[in-house]
């Protein structure tokens, strides 16, 4: 590359959001944990248990919804990997033991953008004498795979469980400092709704979204279903 084109490169900034895996981990914690847990607050308490006892079944809810939805990011993201490794080992073993089929697919792939045969010809030879430089364009380009993060499991594991955590408390706070649980549940819906609404508005603005519209969808499914939890107690312990 010439000094020009790394010049240009160089005081060339893209602003482009690049955390899209990590806050797809925080969204899918943090709206659990919001939802889950004062569902169930609001079911003990429609069923008349006392503070202590719905702060007691909270705690254990959210540590094992932690534990539960971090193993299944966890196994996500590990399976993943796993199925990169394998394509990729398949892929390899095509380009050694087919190599001109291998030839005309990037042939293929480059003509699908509209570049002509005599132009993407040396672009085929060149990535036939670099074979880890044909294998990644094949990966990305024909199977539509991207490496995965090594780290990526264990990472994902850790902010799915902590955002869990993290949204469970809300709901879960004022029956702290309440002891009456038909007081503490009104401090609790209106606390978790201002906080469903309020991460359903930052999660539109994170994914393009409507953050007004989202904001609403958030918080009406959290509201539907401790409305829902609440409802059924009452209904079997009036």
């Amino acid at each position: 590359m010439d000094a020009e084109k790394q010049n240009l490169l160089h005081h060339h900034t893209e602003k482009h959001f690049t955390a899209g895996e990590v806050i797809r981990d925080i969204i899918i914690g943090v709206s659990d944990g919001l939802t889950v847990p004062f569902a169930l607050a609001a079911g003990l308490s429609g069923a008349n248990a006392t503070s202590s006892i719905v702060l007691t079944a909270g705690i254990a809810e959210v540590a094992a919804g932690a534990i539960s939805m971090g193993l299944g990011g966890y196994l996500a993201a590990k399976s993943e990997s796993d199925h990169y490794t394998r394509e990729m080992k398949r892929e390899q073993d095509e380009i050694i033991s087919v190599p001109d089929t291998e030839a005309a697919e990037v042939a293929e792939i480059l003509a699908q953008y509209g570049i002509e045969a005599h132009e993407y010809a040396p672009v085929v030879n060149a990535l036939r004498r670099k074979p880890q430089a044909w294998l990644d364009f094949m990966m990305k380009f024909e199977l539509g795979l991207e490496k995965p993060d090594p780290r990526r499991a264990l990472h994902s594991a850790m902010t799915i469980a902590v955002s869990y955590i993290l949204g469970g408390v809300v709901p879960l706070a004022p029956y702290m400092f309440i002891p009456n649980a038909a007081e503490a549940v009104v401090f609790s819906v209106l606390v978790t709704l201002v906080a469903l609404l309020v991460f359903g508005y930052a999660k539109g603005r994170f994914t393009d979204n409507k953050p007004f519209k989202s904001a609403f969808e958030t918080a009406l499914i959290g509201a539907i279903a401790s409305a829902a939890a609440f409802g059924l107690a009452k209904a079997f312990h009036p």
